[in-house]
């Protein structure tokens, strides 16, 4: 039997706690005020804006699956749900790649494209309000590079992170 005491926790300071929570606000309260903005305005979700407006961004808005799982930071399983609503609405098509049979590529249509590019002013809008606004440019600059740092530690392979 070992007999060596369990490592006592490396228990937070006093400003790294106050960090935390503030952290921990933001986190969930800017994810529901942009939720509720795009639920209000354009009757979808942050997540399902997300993926197509990184579809609209990729080279002819196609992408495989697997990849636009990590450009919108989802599961390949959250993601297929997603999907599977928006070809429902008629703003996102799969279909096998051409290229390799055992990948499904992800196409945005002309009216998820007309869908986003009426979604994006008002999602816009609110992110700058929510959080550009508040901040100065160095803070901006700051924030990339905190998030950047976090993600890293999260995913050291940036598997998540889309090559962002």
């Amino acid at each position: 039997m070992d007999n060596a005491s369990p490592q006592e926790p490396r228990w937070l300071t006093e400003e790294e706690m106050e960090s935390w929570l503030a952290l921990t606000s933001v986190l969930i309260r800017l994810s529901a005020a942009l939720d509720g903005q795009l639920q209000r305005d354009s009757g979808i979700s942050h997540f399902e804006y997300q993926v197509m407006a990184m579809l609209s961004m990729t080279e002819g808005r196609t992408v495989r699956m697997s990849e636009l799982a990590a450009l919108s930071d989802g599961s390949l399983s959250r993601l297929s749900h997603v999907v599977k609503r928006l070809e429902k609405r008629g703003w996102v098509r799969r279909e096998p790649d051409p290229a390799d049979g055992r990948y499904t590529l992800a196409i945005l249509t002309v009216e998820g494209w007309k869908k986003v590019a009426e979604t994006a002013p008002g999602h816009v809008d609110a992110v700058r309000r929510y959080v550009f606004d508040a901040l100065t440019k160095a803070q901006v600059r700051q924030l990339r590079d905190i998030g950047r740092r976090i993600s890293l530690a999260i995913d050291p392979d940036e598997t998540c992170l889309g090559g962002r």
